[in-house]
């Protein structure tokens, strides 16, 4: 199962990006069987987690991000999705998208897609 992040892209600051991972390749119960969480990596940064949601929908945010981000999913389209708002230039980063038990699925976690906001 390959991990496929789109949507990233250059934005001014106050503009939107809606983000895509699809789990390519996952039957559905391998996709409902895990928790799904948007990562952020910056250079010199540990990689933030930004929101997740686990397989029964709670979902939390980092507080850098609540407010203007909403993480959701489509069992049936096997897909993560980041609707991304007011993006702020702090919000820069390489985003990726990870599963809770991609280990044990040996999920290919992919490159993740690039996310820049200019001021």
């Amino acid at each position: 199962v390959q991990l496929q992040a789109s949507g990233g892209g250059l934005v001014q600051a106050g503009g939107s990006l809606r983000l895509s991972c699809v789990a390519a390749g996952a039957i559905f119960s391998t996709f409902t069987d895990n928790d799904w969480g948007w990562y952020r990596q910056t250079p010199g940064q540990q990689r933030e987690l930004v929101a997740s949601i686990t397989n029964d929908g709670r979902i939390t945010y980092a507080d850098t991000v609540k407010g203007r981000f909403t993480i959701s999913t489509n069992k049936s389209k096997k897909t993560v999705y980041l609707q991304m708002n007011d993006l702020k230039p702090e919000d820069t980063g390489l985003y990726f998208c990870d599963a809770s038990r991609a280990d044990y699925y040996q999920f290919n976690r992919g490159r993740g897609t690039l996310v820049t906001v200019s001021s």
